[in-house]
This record gives structure tokens, C-alpha cells and sequence, in this order.
């Protein structure tokens, strides 16, 4: 198989989650008790979510190889993410004798009221990232929906002028008028349902769960500004 065309199948979706999933029932794992009430379901556990890391990790080292890499990170949501994938990226590498180095810098989005997505988009972070300019560069994002964040800060990076530019997805959102293009390495593809936990939030809550969990209509209020 060519390299292009292992790349093409590395696009498609990856582990898809179908529409009737419901998740496990919360009491065959454990959680901060805090959120007792607050949830309807573990939807992915941390397991799974790691383990479908260390895979996304092989496909990244194979296609950068002994590229050093600059990994961008899309704050908050994504720093679990970030974290779990640069570490198994680097132990892969050494495992391989594979020279990679990495550096990771941050970037943040607001772009959600409450469980909802909002038009007004704003980049919080470093407004220059001319250190990007000739280099490979890997952008992690926990969650990509409609796309329309994914396209702003391609656009963004893109300006600095880096040699290549990879985009990896914890999780992709089958939403109405949803992003056009997949992320070069997806981990999930779910069903839109908003879900928090592993660093995802609901108006900063839940980023302390290991899980990925289905929120439930009593926490949405709970939290509610």
C-alpha cells in the first residue's frame, strides 16, 4: 500500500460511535462524587479513549518519522488530549529509535454559552507563532463539530508559512452542517450529543472527569450562567 493511500484511509472516520449508543450505566465506574446527578452516562471510558490514543500516536509517527514537530494545542478542552497523545507519540519514538523531538505551545477558543455553539469565535492566546514558520505542525483539538473553529485557526496558522500542517480530533460531532473535512487523525466520531469530561466543559465544570460523559438536563441547569 502507498504512503498516500495509507493517508487517505487514516482520514476516514475512526472508531464511529452510532446514534443509539447509550452509554454505561455510572455505576460500573467510578467518578467524583461531586457530580452524583449530574450525568446520564459514561459514554467512552478512559480506557478506551487511551488506548485509541496510542493508535493515533502510531499514524502520526509514521507520517512525521524523524521530523521534529511543533504541536499546537487548542486550550482548554484539548490538554488532556494534547498531554496523553505528545506522551505516547514520544515513547513510540523511542521504542523505534526514532528521532522526534516536539514543542508544544497553546492556543485558546471561546465559542460556547452554556451547551451551545455562539457565532462570535475569538483566539485567546498568542496572536504571533512565527516560530511555526518552516516547520511540521500537528494542531490538537479534543472536539470538532461544525468545523467552523478547525477552518479559523488553520486560516491563522497558515499565515506563518509551516511547512506542513496536521490536524488531530479526539472527538468529531455528527452535527447539522457539520465540518466539511475530517481532522487527518480522528479518534471518535459521536453523535451530537453534548458530553463533558477529560478536560471537556460545561462552562468550566466536568474537566475533572476521566470519562467522557453524557451530561444530563439536571446538571445543565446546575451549571447554567
Amino acid at each position: 500500500m502507498s504512503t498516500d493511500m495509507a493517508a487517505d484511509q487514516r482520514k476516514k472516520p475512526g472508531v464511529v460511535i452510532k446514534d443509539g449508543w447509550t452509554g454505561y450505566s455510572l455505576e460500573l465506574f467510578n467518578y467524583p462524587e461531586h457530580y452524583k446527578g449530574d450525568l446520564e452516562c459514561v459514554y467512552i471510558p478512559h480506557g478506551v479513549i487511551m488506548n485509541r490514543i496510542e493508535c493515533l500516536a502510531r499514524d502520526i509517527l509514521e507520517d512525521i518519522g524523524h521530523h521534529d514537530m511543533m504541536v499546537l494545542c487548542v486550550l482548554k478542552g484539548g490538554y488532556k488530549f494534547c498531554s496523553d497523545l505528545v506522551e505516547s507519540i514520544k515513547a513510540q519514538s523511542r521504542s523505534t529509535n526514532s528521532r522526534l523531538t516536539t514543542r508544544v505551545e497553546f492556543i485558546r477558543f471561546k465559542s460556547y454559552l452554556n451547551d451551545q455553539s455562539t457565532e462570535d469565535l475569538h483566539i485567546i492566546g498568542p496572536d504571533d507563532l512565527s516560530m511555526l514558520k518552516g516547520k511540521n505542525v500537528l494542531i490538537v483539538e479534543a472536539i470538532v463539530d461544525t468545523g467552523k473553529t478547525m477552518r479559523a485557526l488553520l486560516q491563522h496558522v497558515e499565515t506563518f508559512q509551516p511547512k506542513m500542517v496536521k490536524v488531530a480530533g479526539l472527538l468529531v460531532k455528527r452535527v447539522p452542517h457539520g465540518a466539511a473535512e475530517l481532522p487527518d487523525y480522528v479518534g471518535f466520531v459521536i453523535p451530537n450529543r453534548f458530553v463533558v469530561g477529560y478536560a471537556l466543559d460545561y462552562n468550566e465544570y466536568f474537566r475533572d472527569l476521566n470519562h467522557i460523559c453524557v451530561i444530563s438536563e439536571t446538571g445543565k441547569q446546575k451549571y447554567k450562567v
